[in-house]
């Protein structure tokens, strides 16, 4: 009875030890639910009205805390956005300027903070009201008011006050006291951009502030050193040797110290103290900091192969941070060593097992540089063990990772191609996987690249490209791989296996991946004819389909296939050769000139050449040189009709002299003959026809008070033989502000080779004086005759060159054949890939295919150039050249030209000088 008493009074006690547990658990609950934010709703009116409170002397003494609050809650609304009026600033900056009275080390501090904040968007008369409580506090007794003071002072003042200020803040740097030096450092850097003559004054000071025992001094005495003296590279150059025989007691500064010394090993002209720079960084790797060893190794790790005498230490170095409990080490070291492998793989090799250790770590950054870096320096032995590593890893990392992994995969699968099914099949199961657009848009490019680049991987790779676009959720990857099905496909073993794949995106998917599925089909059925009556029973299935694009690709598939000119299966598979933009300009322009008749039909060879637009350096593709997303090919560019294109001679007038020309050819940009300030400016237009040069003078007259007459250009010293002259078309008047436009006709002897020819020009006229108010003539009407010299004018062979760019320039190149290829090496005055590759187009006048004239970051002395144009006569003209860099420092170029003229090859060829 008693020990039932004693459990019920036990169980009574605990129920009400929990109930009372419960009430304070509700009751600190709904505390904190109730204590609303200090900030929350503030306005700026009210803040401002209860900052009034500034000029009440007895609160600012008493109440400084009451003061902070106040500029917390003013420094909240200017960093939520809500800037103050130039009224308001003002009212404010008086009111603060009373809080000096306050000698409470809080209230100050706030107060320094609210002036720095606040003093961008104040007006010359309110720092003048500051600066002068400011200057008091710089010749304070307390340290923390004169190292705050000076701080905000370099961020207020301009040139002209620093002068008051510079006899205080040059006897700061050296003060006794760490704080004031270190602020006074600082300030030091914000005012060399005020005023760099005035801080450059200051280096004994500065210089002695580097003897510092305190860290943080040294550290920014250093800082504002170089600063002073990055002007002068020698300069810096002595102030770095000084500095390696001092002895730093400060990490930060001895850092920046190895950083100044690799800027310096880096510029050859101060190639004397590299033997001196190279030992301090070397000595630096045993130093007591991690930091500095840290920075020391990396630096020693980016020099140019030619300067790095061993990077052995540096290695072994970073080699025993990959073990360190820190993860920032881990990761320090690590990317230093991905970044080597790039490079120098060898030297990395030996880092490998502990690599390995950290394809777990916990931290995923590490671990994806650790795989990757593996993947870089692995052999081809451990390619099975490290896919093994990477597949349970690949699934607990998100997609940006994976695609650093998945291009490294790549670049491992081109070292190894002997591993390219185990690779690639590594590749093809996480298209499978979950994850967004731009992991398996990687994904699919890397495989275009190894296809391209593996052969043997061709047929493993479009059947995985198959199985993927099965149950693919993106338009875009679904389109691409369709078109490449269709180009790779009929050249398979079995065709045949790919119809189904294909098929069932007309079926199952939307209007664009039909469309893409009904060009694929049909460029199977132009290539492999025994499945043209299969494909084209599918074809006639979507003839009435809901979307207008597949019924027209499926009509104009079957109606080519059952033509019988090849000519027209050729459509098939390389599609439109142009951009729509500019097959609607070249139709205009065919109307225009009288084409369209019974007896001539409409046909892409009848119509006039239409140049391409120089493609601009951001116009780049896929690392991988895919096609286009959109299957159109290049008539559904979306670059091509970003910009109008204009007809060839769209500036020359309908006069009779030009209809017996028959249809122009091309014109050039027009060049400038003259300065833009001279009296006439003169430019010139070359329009080039068929067997005629047709030169246009546009001219104009920057005289007020004259009026120019019979107007003409006097033109000798081109190849008489070559040019003919035919008609001079004058320009009748040519008023003040008005250009104008004479001509000269010139016939082309076609039999004779293109060269570069030189005509002198003269500019002729008669000058007739006007009223420069009303126009009117004034004197004589007829004028005086003048004659006004010009430049010289160049033709080149480029200017009867049209830019156009083939379908596929690897088809075309070998559909041309070699029967008239002219094969020519140039050494070509450049330092730079870029620039001779910039020369070459301009010396050929043609335009860049595949994006090459881009010339990438990874490619360090040889570059691919192919270029395509028409020569006049529609001569279809390719070009692969490759530029190199030699070791004298000059660019080799290796040219071969392919056209169906071996004259027209020869021409081209010769325009390189």
């Amino acid at each position: 009875m008693a020990s039932n008493v004693e459990e019920e009074a036990s169980g009574l006690s605990m129920s009400g030890m929990i109930k009372e547990i419960q009430g304070l658990k509700d009751k600190f609950k709904n505390e904190d639910e109730e204590a609303p934010s200090p900030f929350q709703d503030l306005e700026k009116a009210t803040v401002l009205q209860e900052c009034r409170v500034f000029n009440d002397a007895k609160v600012v003494t008493e109440n400084p805390r009451k003061c902070c609050q106040l500029i917390t809650k003013l420094l909240h609304i200017v960093t939520q956005g809500d800037d103050l009026s130039t009224n308001e600033v003002t009212e404010v900056f008086f009111g603060v300027t009373k809080l000096f009275q306050s000698n409470d080390m809080n209230l100050r501090r706030m107060v320094y903070f609210f002036i720095k904040e606040v003093a961008e968007t104040c007006n010359s008369d309110d720092i003048i009201i500051v600066t002068s409580s400011l200057t008091k506090d710089m010749n304070s007794n307390e340290d923390l008011f004169r190292a705050n003071s000076i701080r905000v002072l370099a961020k207020m003042i301009d040139a002209t006050m620093l002068g008051a200020i510079e006899r205080y803040i040059k006897q700061a740097i050296v003060d006794k006291n760490t704080l004031v030096a270190s602020s006074s450092l600082v300030a030091g850097m914000h005012l060399l951009k005020v005023s760099a003559e005035v801080v450059r004054r200051w280096v004994n000071e500065v210089q002695e502030a580097v003897h510092s025992p305190c860290e943080m001094v040294q550290f920014h005495a250093l800082s504002l050193l170089y600063s002073i003296k990055s002007h002068d590279r020698l300069a810096v150059s002595k102030m770095v040797a000084q500095m390696t025989k001092l002895n730093m007691n400060s990490p930060l500064a001895v850092c920046l110290l190895i950083r100044y010394i690799s800027q310096i090993l880096r510029d050859t002209t101060l190639a004397s103290n590299a033997q001196a720079a190279q030992q301090f960084l070397e000595i630096s790797l045993r130093h007591k900091s991690e930091m500095v060893i840290y920075e020391a190794a990396k630096a020693i790790c980016e020099l140019p192969q030619g300067v790095a005498r061993d990077l052995s230490p540096a290695i072994t170095v970073l080699q025993l941070f990959l073990s360190s409990p820190k993860p920032t080490l881990r990761f320090a070291a690590m990317r230093t060593l991905s970044a080597v492998a790039m490079t120098n793989s060898s030297m990395v090799i030996k880092c490998n097992d502990d690599m390995e250790s950290l394809i777990a770590d916990s931290n995923r950054s590490i671990a994806t540089l650790a795989i990757t870096t593996l993947l870089k320096t692995g052999s081809e032995s451990s390619v099975d063990r490290l896919m093994k590593q990477i597949s349970t890893f690949m699934n607990e990392i998100a997609d940006e990772f994976k695609i650093v992994v998945v291009t490294a995969i790549r670049q491992l699968c081109l070292k190894y191609p002997q591993k390219h099914r185990v690779l690639v099949g590594f590749l093809a199961n996480f298209l499978r996987e979950e994850g967004g657009f731009e992991f398996k848009k990687a994904i699919v490019d890397s495989i275009l690249e190894l296809i391209d680049a593996i052969p043997e991987t061709k047929e493993s790779s479009l059947f995985h490209l198959c199985e993927f676009i099965e149950d693919c959720e993106f338009t875009a990857l679904s389109t691409q791989i369709l078109h490449l099905i269709g180009t790779l496909g009929p050249t398979t073993a079995a065709p045949a296996r790919y119809i189904r794949f294909v098929y069932n995106r007309v079926i199952l998917e939307n209007a664009s991946v039909r469309a893409a599925a009904i060009s694929a089909l049909g460029k199977f059925a132009a290539q492999v004819p025994t499945l043209r009556p299969s494909i084209s029973v599918l074809l006639n299935r979507s003839l009435h389909d809901d979307d207008d694009e597949v019924r027209d690709r499926a009509t104009v598939a079957l109606t080519i296939l059952e033509g019988e000119e090849s000519a027209s299966t050729d459509f098939l598979l390389q599609g439109i050769s142009m951009s729509f933009a500019n097959l609607e300009c070249a139709v205009r322009q065919f109307d225009v000139q009288g084409g369209v008749n019974d007896s001539a039909p409409l046909t892409f060879a009848s119509l006039p050449v239409v140049e391409e637009t120089m493609p601009l350096p951001s116009q780049q593709t896929s690392s991988s040189g895919a096609p286009p997303i959109s299957d159109s090919g290049p008539a559904g560019s979306a670059d091509s009709t970003s910009s109008r294109p204009v007809p060839a001679g769209a500036s020359l007038p309908a006069l009779p002299e030009f209809a017996a020309l028959g249809r122009i050819f091309r014109s050039t940009a027009p060049v400038n003959l003259t300065e833009s300030e001279t009296e006439y400016v003169v430019t010139c237009t070359k329009h080039i026809f068929e067997a005629h040069l047709v030169l246009e003078f546009s001219i104009t007259n920057t005289i007020n008070d004259q009026m120019l007459k019979d107007v003409m250009v006097n033109t000798g010293g081109y190849e008489p033989g070559l040019y003919v002259p035919q008609t001079e078309i004058p320009l009748p008047e040519l008023p003040y502000g008005t250009p104008g436009s004479c001509f000269l006709i010139f016939e082309r002897d076609t039999s004779q080779a293109i060269t570069p020819s030189t005509f002198t020009c003269e500019l002729k006229f008669n000058v007739v004086e006007v009223d420069p108010k009303t126009g009117e003539i004034d004197g004589d009407p007829d004028g005086f005759s003048e004659e006004y010299p010009v430049e010289d004018l160049e033709v080149n062979t480029a200017d009867f060159m049209a830019r156009k760019l083939p379908t596929e320039f690897k088809r075309a190149w070998e559909s041309v054949g070699s029967d008239a290829e002219v094969q020519e090496k140039f050494s070509l005055q450049f330092k730079k890939l870029d620039d001779a590759v910039g020369a070459v187009i301009e010396f050929l006048g043609m335009q860049p295919c595949d994006n090459t004239h881009i010339v990438p970051e990874s490619a360090t002395n040889v570059h691919n150039l192919h270029l395509s144009g028409i020569f006049v006569g529609g001569v279809a003209v390719l070009v692969r050249s490759q530029l190199s860099l030699d070791s004298a420092g000059s660019v080799v170029l290796k040219i071969a030209v392919r056209s169906d003229n071996a004259e027209v090859s020869q021409m081209v060829a010769d325009c390189i000088r």
